[in-house]
């Protein structure tokens, strides 16, 4: 039995696990997993000017727990849950906090269950506010995905296990009958539809997306767009607004089990069956590289906001202590907005070159944590590499640069996003301008569920010009009205052999192949967890055991 590592070193420095700092049941004994569904952990910040307002809430079989998170600061108390509850007949399968509304006196957290139900909670208050989908008349198969819509206090999404996704607003109930739905939109592999009733009652919309079980879904940071994986192999990625089809993408083999985006919504990342992580570029509509690390299936990818590398072509040499290293970062802070202009000027003759390094990470069942840096030659192959050197910068700002103004993702120019806050839960990284956001989201949705009634398929705008196809050279990108493009995406879907060495799924020959910067085993069981925050990497396994990886230069010393 290969031994389980404790740290890793990458070029930043060490990575540790901290003993003390592990989450658990109260009796620490390992739960059995045969059976049950994936551990899932959230996070939430409260705010609440103790310098310790964060919490995480876990799902352990029927078990749900909600504690302080304590992080590298101090060893775990495991005695005094804040919140626990048992289940009976279902059990928790993933969870989502609103961090919009979130406060020291209360917070709002969605839970999905085995049998189809959503649940709301404040596990501060210890109360139960409201119980959706309870006689199971919306859907009886197993909840898969729950989350918030960006910017939104009222509007979360969820996704079965059936292939459907359903709207809820908290504010609705969902009726004492099976709903009726009539058709609000339709295109290649999805189908959305409207419920029929003379009163607003939940769901507002339903989904239809692809074919078995839809596995995740991931807001883009600005909340726009939406991008879910399915059990059919297929990553979809829609205008969450307009109900539009974006783009597609097909796996080597097999299920797609997780999806992430980017911190800037360039790039999606997904994992699954195939064993392997696969980069998707979301402007080019194209994969752009294959990671191959794992020898099982992978179950979650996330990118690291904290750790970044944007350099310019003379980078000035460093050496020195930590600290020296955090003066240096604040330093750099100030000069973000210049950065931000080198960069959507990259092409231009007067910029300078610069060096672009995105960090994510993927864990999966084979008990092993990769670790991949998704680099210039990449992202770029055609282009001249710059002379800058490469090494990750580990940020630790928590506010977003100087004049940033939270950009559409389709702007190619703001490339330096601002670091996402505690959450494992990427729609919540636009909080700072949730206000605007959400007035917009609540109107388009909520209310005006009624305007998308009255679109149709012809509706749809040519977004992208003729040259972009030609560049894109992608049958997924449907943006276009002509029939003649969507029967081809059709015939090519429904035979999977004939996917291969399209755009959809190319050869492995055909793009770059990533190796993992590191590749370690970290668990007796499968992972099912992985959360980047500021000082410390999160991960977990099905045993129920939640660790914490101090950062190079952020481990503290206990005092048990």
């Amino acid at each position: 039995m290969n031994e389980i590592k404790t740290q890793f070193t990458t070029r930043e420095g060490l990575y540790k696990l901290l003993q003390h700092s592990e989450y658990s049941r109260p009796n620490r004994v390992p739960f059995n997993s045969q059976g049950s569904n994936p551990v899932r952990v959230s996070f939430v910040n409260l705010n609440d000017q103790s310098g310790n307002g964060d919490r995480l809430c876990f799902n352990v079989g029927r078990e749900l727990y909600f504690y302080i998170y304590k992080g590298v600061r101090k060893a775990a108390d495991l005695s005094k849950p804040i919140d626990k509850r048992i289940y009976k007949g279902t059990q928790p399968t993933c969870h989502d906090f609103n961090l919009l509304t979130a406060t020291a006196e209360g917070v709002s957290l969605l839970v999905g269950f085995s049998a189809g139900q959503v649940q709301l909670i404040d596990p501060i208050k210890k109360e139960t506010s409201k119980l959706f989908n309870e006689e199971r008349l919306i859907d009886k198969s197993r909840v898969t995905c729950v989350k918030w819509v960006p910017g939104s206090e009222s509007l979360f999404l969820v996704a079965h296990s059936s292939g459907n996704m359903y709207l809820y607003n908290v504010e609705h109930t969902c009726g004492t009958t099976a709903p009726h739905y009539q058709l609000l939109k339709q295109g290649e592999s999805f189908a959305v539809h409207t419920c029929k009733s003379k009163s607003t009652r939940n769901p507002l919309l339903k989904w239809t997306v692809g074919e078995g079980a839809l596995n995740e879904f991931a807001f883009s940071p600005d909340g726009k767009f939406l991008a879910c994986v399915s059990q059919d192999g297929f990553l979809r990625v829609f205008n969450f607004d307009s109900v539009e089809l974006h783009g597609t993408m097909k796996s080597y083999f097999g299920g797609l089990l997780c999806v992430c985006w980017s911190p800037d919504g360039k790039y999606i990342v997904t994992g699954g069956e195939d064993d392997l992580v696969t980069v998707w570029s979301f402007l080019d509509c194209r994969v752009i590289a294959r990671g191959h690390g794992h020898k099982s299936w992978v179950s979650v990818v996330a990118f690291d906001p904290y750790t970044t590398s944007v350099e310019e072509s003379d980078p000035m040499e460093f050496s020195g202590s930590d600290e020296d290293f955090q003066d240096l970062l604040h330093f750099g802070r100030d000069r973000a907005n210049s950065t931000q202009s080198r960069l959507s000027k990259r092409n231009s003759t007067d910029s300078r070159p610069v060096s672009v390094t995105y960090r994510f990470g993927s864990v999966g069942q084979d008990t092993q944590l990769c670790l991949w840096d998704l680099t210039e030659d990449i992202l770029f192959p055609h282009q001249p590499l710059s002379r800058a050197r490469t090494h990750t910068n580990v940020m630790n700002a928590t506010s977003p640069p100087a004049g940033s103004n939270g950009n559409s993702v389709t702007t190619p120019g703001n490339s330096v996003p601002p670091p996402l806050p505690r959450s494992n839960s990427l729609p919540h990284s636009a909080v700072s301008n949730a206000a605007s956001k959400g007035s917009v989201m609540d109107g388009a949705i909520a209310s005006g569920v009624s305007k998308f009634a009255t679109l149709s398929l012809h509706d749809r705008k040519e977004r992208h010009h003729e040259k972009d196809h030609k560049r894109n050279h992608s049958m997924g990108h449907i943006s276009s009205k002509s029939s003649d493009k969507l029967n081809l995406v059709t015939k090519a879907k429904t035979d999977p052999a004939k996917t291969l060495g399209t755009s959809l799924c190319p050869r492995m020959e055909d793009v770059p192949l990533l190796e993992p910067l590191i590749c370690k085993e970290i668990a007796h069981e499968r992972l099912t967890v992985l959360v980047f925050l500021e000082d410390c990497i999160v991960t977990a396994c099905q045993e129920g055991f939640i660790c914490t990886w101090a950062r190079p230069g952020k481990v503290v010393s206990f005092n048990p």
